[in-house]
This record gives structure tokens, sequence and C-alpha cells, in this order.
């Protein structure tokens, strides 16, 4: 399945910005759709933004105008640009690389990241 390293979280005061990063060992990275998921405790895993092979994208509400997914498929590479964060943004957030893009919704695969802490102070 290859590997997944997340990076990019941390601690930021409410209306700053991350960038989140995964990077996949795996071959074949411009084939496949993508996507990053947060997760608090004792709630679902929770989509927030998914891109096609193509680029097409696509973000849930509550970050839609914040949040930016891209990819750099030369250095296999995903993206998730955080702005604008506040601390209901506070949670760990995965990547999940090789899922379905249908219909402008991403359905997950197998490969997950380890996931990365996103901490925003009010």
């Amino acid at each position: 399945q290859g590997q997944l390293v997340e990076s990019g979280g941390g601690l930021v005061q409410a209306g700053g910005s991350l960038r989140l990063s995964c990077a996949a060992s795996r071959n074949g990275f411009s084939r496949y759709a993508m996507g990053w998921y947060r997760q608090a405790t004792g709630k679902e895993r929770e989509l927030v933004a998914s891109i096609s092979m193509y680029g097409t994208t696509n973000y849930a509400d509550s970050v839609k105008g914040r949040f930016v997914i891209t990819r750099d498929n030369a250095k296999n590479t995903l993206y998730l640009q955080l702005n604008s964060l506040t601390p209901e943004d506070t949670t760990v957030y995965y990547c999940n690389v090789g899922g379905i893009y249908d219909g402008g919704r991403y359905y997950s695969g197998p490969s997950w990241g380890q996931g990365t802490q996103v901490t925003v102070s009010s």
C-alpha cells in the first residue's frame, strides 16, 4: 500500500494558518484520488477536503472558503492549507490516499497517514 507521512500540524492562534503535508512513498501517486479527514475525540472521522486525480476539489461546508487542498504529483505529496483557523478546528487531521472520487464525493481507501495534531488557541 505504501507509506503516508504527515507533517505540519502544531499550535496556532485563532485566525492563523497552517499547512499540512502528506508525503506518499507509493507508486502511481498521480493516479489516485485523495482526501483529508479530521477526528475529534469521541466523534466520527469527518471528511474535510478531497481532490480527484484530475485536480477537482470538494470541501466540507465547515471549511469551505478557509481550507485549500492541493497535490504535487512530482513530489508525491498532498497538502492542506488551513486559513482563518478557529478553536473548533482543533483536532487530529489524517490524510487518505487511493479512495474513490465519484460525483463530487470521496470514499476513503485503505491508506491512512498517522495523523497530525492541529491546536487552535482562542
